[in-house]
């Protein structure tokens, strides 16, 4: 599974001028710049194109981004009960109801040009490098909200099509301050595969740069579980 990704701020009205694209790419970089680490309750739709099907998830999310090593990420679903976890050279991916938990590395998960997923999905990315943007035939949401449309540059599998929503607010203290501290202005995304499957997810109670401890994304196998290794 493979995801980007999305944190909140507080919007703004909808009726409120609208920024140049520029600007908006310019609060986007910014907050990703500044991120060290997040901690975030999320929220996952998917829909499976294959099959006309749509599941649902949610649970909580830890990123960050120290200086010496790889990002790392850790995933704790609720619902469906799974984790997905990375200390930046090692992913787990955990089914306690199967009993099993699959092992790879960082570099086999992301093989084949699929790095520019695990960029987006810690936050270390950069979007005017990475991607043709434009805006969304929705220029703004119902909250005011920008919506952009992201085209990458090189296409891979798992990263066919990006779209973000993101923070007006976040937008209107770049243009008043030229920068965004201790913000992810993402409100969501939605990524599309090379095969049609798409995956929303939103953010809330989001909690940035609160100094992560790196062992929590560390994973220890509970006795008696499976071991698989692709």
């Amino acid at each position: 599974m493979f995801l980007v990704l999305v944190l909140a701020w507080t919007p703004l009205h909808a009726a409120d001028k609208a920024a140049s694209l520029k600007d908006v790419v310019g609060a986007l970089e910014k907050g990703y710049a500044g991120l060290q680490d997040v901690h975030a309750d999320f929220s996952q739709r998917t829909f499976i194109a294959g099959a006309g099907r749509e599941q649902k998830g949610s649970g909580e999310v830890f990123l960050k981004r120290p200086a010496s090593s790889s990002a790392m990420f850790r995933f704790d679903y609720i619902k469906p009960k799974q984790q997905i976890v990375s200390n930046g050279k090692r992913v787990w991916f955990y089914l306690p109801e199967n009993r099993q938990v699959m092992v790879m590395s960082v570099a086999d998960m992301f093989k084949g040009g699929n790095a520019i997923a695990l960029s987006y999905l810690t936050g270390l990315g950069h979007v005017s490098r990475d991607f043709e943007v434009s805006y969304a035939k929705e220029q703004r949401d119902k909250n005011g909200d920008y919506q952009l449309e992201l085209i990458p540059k090189k296409p891979t599998p798992v990263l066919a099509r990006l779209q973000l929503t993101v923070s007006a607010e976040a937008v209107e203290r770049f243009l008043r301050q030229g920068s965004v501290q201790d913000t992810f202005p993402v409100q969501a995304s939605v990524v599309y595969d090379a095969v049609g499957n798409q995956t929303r997810i939103d953010y809330s109670h989001v909690r940035v740069n609160k100094g992560i401890d790196n062992n929590k994304f560390n994973f220890k196998v509970p006795s008696g579980v499976e071991v698989i290794k692709p």
